[in-house]
């Protein structure tokens, strides 16, 4: 079993920027993909970026250039740095997990930007 818990949602204005951490505990295989993925009111859950244990990276179109997805693997903790946030980046934050063939969810962190 896989526990997440995130941490780092909040309240910004548009141009702001936030910063999300993910951290994982319990039985982590060495090789590990972790990731984010948001879910605003209405719309289904998408991805906004994963990162391996092997150091690469991928980020949704609608986010590159603005968010920057790092990891501590020692940690097994994900951060997501994230930069010019628009209204439109208004949603509950999810981080996952994919190892040894099974992936888990934390529970989210809303991150709300007003314009």
């Amino acid at each position: 079993q896989v526990q997440l818990v995130e941490s780092g949602g909040g309240s910004v204005q548009a141009g702001g920027s936030l910063r999300l951490s993910c951290a994982a505990s319990g039985s982590i295989s060495s090789f590990n993909v972790m990731g984010w993925y948001r879910q605003a009111p209405g719309n289904q859950r998408e991805l906004v970026a994963t990162h391996s244990s092997g150091a690469s990276a991928n980020y949704a179109d609608s986010v590159k250039g603005r968010f920057t997805i790092s990891r501590d693997n020692a940690k097994n903790t994900v951060y997501l740095q994230m930069n010019s946030l628009k209204p439109e980046d208004t949603a509950d934050y999810y981080c996952k997990i994919w190892t040894a063939g099974m992936a888990y969810w934390g529970k989210g962190t809303l991150v709300t930007v007003s314009s």
